[in-house]
């Protein structure tokens, strides 16, 4: 009857099935409603179709190679978002099977051997091999959950790096003398470009556009692979083992082939990387590539193949934007504005706050060059643009910055600490020089650091998102009753 009361469906939870409807911080907006809705076919072709013609409008080898990159690092996260958003792993060696592939290419397509053949043949053979030692690193950390899993494979990771810095002077036994097999600390250098037997791939575009091809074909599968059977395994054993296992489920088999996925389409990407470089070093597999994409898949959401890729380009492109002083300089200043009007309400405490903070730094600088002349007579770090000049009359800007910016940025983490503890409109007071301090700490000491920079503006980002969506920006929330 269409009057009776809907009855609760036997076998499910209908609790935790609604729960994004029922709660405010998992209602999905109209726009990602009516997103869902596209086919999936349409909605890859959104993203692809535009990036395929980008080149056609860009004359820049620097923009195009920034593409590139980024194209291969939405690989890597895809790759890694099997391990860890489809089967909850945390696979903290996952770095090694990138280096895996990009060191087999460079050994089968250079001088090194004297081996020269075509990537029609050595990219499926690395592929397969990639995968296979994935399976095999997955054998004796089937077992293993959380922090064990993440030690075994980090283990791992060091382990790679360690033996292509150190495999120039390996004398097997068959051998009188040491044999060169990975360069040592000074790589392997020189390598073939991407030869399709039709067709050599050379040039920077062309690189993007084969990057660009081998990403539509693993977002495709992965689509596939998600929507399967052997996808909601993976996604019963991220949300709990063993329930799964007592459900039947082979968790163990489910591990190894979800390391073995991943661990492949790392070696395939690292068969694009060689080339483009034509050089592979130890220094390009270490930590600080896989904390770069963990971040990407933490800020777009494990799990979810849109929300990864989000990340790969977010993340890629506001690295390289902080490469320089004036466009750092624009991002720091737009995120502090952002977030700002994110939290601060009503409005008019948002627009007090921001003209406390003007009339502050007005009346700082004025103290301080009347009191300190000679040592506040310091200029805007690098190229300043228009931003810099905005600042130099409002910001204390130190002759000597590099040892006040170091206690004042010791100052400003103290500072943060105390503002959380603080509530109501003292904190909205003490905004007023905590965010002078910050603009302080910025203009004096890390707009010049632009490596430490970099990953400080990072790290905020990720911790300001993880406590307003720890789900990441399309991740789905997990609901776990206690």
């Amino acid at each position: 009857m269409a009057d009776e009361p809907r009855k609760p469906a036997i076998g499910k939870d209908e609790w935790v099935a609604t729960h994004e409807e029922r709660t405010a911080g998992g209602r999905r907006s109209g726009l990602e409603r009516r997103w869902q809705r596209i086919p999936a076919v349409v909605r890859l072709a959104l993203v692809v179709v535009p990036a395929a013609v980008m080149p056609l409008f860009v004359s820049s080898d620097y923009v195009m190679q920034v593409a590139t990159v980024t194209a291969i690092y939405a690989l890597l996260a895809l790759g890694l978002n099997v391990v860890v958003g489809f089967a909850g792993l945390l696979d903290l060696g996952y770095v090694a099977f990138y280096g895996f592939g990009a060191y087999s290419f460079a050994l089968l397509s250079s001088d090194q051997f004297k081996v020269h053949w075509p990537a029609l043949v050595t990219v499926p053979l690395i592929v397969v091999g990639t995968a296979l030692l994935g399976f095999v690193v997955a054998l004796p950390s089937r077992r293993l959950l959380g922090d064990y899993l993440a030690i075994v494979t980090l283990f791992f990771g060091t382990i790679f790096v360690v033996l292509v810095t150190n495999a120039n002077r390996i004398t097997p036994p068959w051998k009188d003398g040491p044999v060169d097999i990975t360069g040592g600390p000074n790589g392997i250098a020189g390598i073939d470009q991407f030869d399709l037997v039709f067709f050599k791939v050379e040039t920077v575009t062309q690189y993007f556009y084969l990057a660009l091809a081998v990403f539509t074909v693993v977002v495709s599968g992965l689509f596939l692979l998600n929507d399967s059977r052997v996808g909601r395994a993976w996604r019963a054993l991220r949300e709990d083992p063993l329930a799964a296992e007592l459900m039947g489920m082979p968790i163990n088999r489910l591990k190894l082939l979800a390391f073995s996925f991943g661990a492949g389409i790392a070696g395939l990407t690292g068969t694009i990387f060689a080339p483009l470089q034509n050089g592979v070093f130890p220094s390009n597999f270490d930590l600080a590539l896989l904390i770069t994409l963990y971040a990407m898949v933490i800020l777009g959401g494990a799990g979810s193949i849109a929300g990864v890729v989000i990340g790969a380009v977010t993340i890629n492109v506001v690295l390289e934007v902080l490469r320089t002083p004036e466009k750092s300089r624009v991002v720091f200043y737009a995120l502090v504005l952002v977030a700002l009007v994110a939290w601060l309400r009503p409005w008019r405490l948002l627009a007090s706050v921001l003209a406390g903070t003007v009339a502050f730094g007005f009346g700082v600088h004025a103290i301080a060059a009347a009191a300190w002349p000679e040592q506040t007579a310091g200029s805007p770090g690098g190229p300043g643009g228009w931003i810099g000049d905005a600042v130099d009359g409002w910001m204390v800007l130190l002759t000597h910055p590099k040892s006040g910016g170091n206690a004042a940025y010791g100052l400003l983490l103290l500072a943060i600490c105390l503002l959380t503890l603080i509530r109501g409109r003292w904190r909205a007071a003490a905004l007023v020089p905590v965010l002078y301090l910050a603009s302080f700490v910025w203009e004096n000491r890390l707009v010049t650091e632009p490596s430490i920079t970099r990953l400080i503006l990072l790290g905020s980002l990720l911790i300001a998102l993880m406590n307003v969506r720890p789900q990441g920006l399309l991740g789905s929330a997990r609901v776990e009753i206690v």
